[in-house]
């Protein structure tokens, strides 16, 4: 499954539009893991915890994503972009988010420049 963040693909060209496709994950950091990111943000820095955590996730939804578009019938997800949200001050929200579409490829000859 091609997945980019730009509108279309060279070399190719959008025979099918099959609409709107995402993938969703909540996800919370354990009491432990907490612990120690609160720890460490005393100190200052990259708060190492919570950055693999958002990986982690991101990683997850774009999985997602992509089983849905397939689910779809598309072989492709354009304009794909990611949003974040907290829930209730413990727990963070990750979308991977575009349009499902069925990519073929471009069939036009390339312009030669001279």
């Amino acid at each position: 499954m091609i997945v980019v963040t730009t509108p279309y693909v060279a070399g190719m060209r959008v025979a099918e539009s099959k609409g709107q496709t995402f993938g969703l994950v909540v996800r919370s950091r354990g009491m432990v893991g907490n612990l120690a990111a609160g720890l460490r943000s005393l100190v200052g820095g990259e708060i190492h915890e919570y950055t693999q955590l958002l990986e982690d996730t991101r990683r997850q939804a774009i999985d997602r994503l992509v089983q849905n578009a397939t689910l779809m019938g598309a072989n492709a997800v354009l304009s794909m972009r990611f949003d974040s949200s907290e829930i209730a001050g413990t727990m963070s929200e990750i979308v991977a988010y575009g349009t499902a579409v069925v990519l073929v490829p471009d069939d036009a000859a390339p312009v030669e420049l001279e």
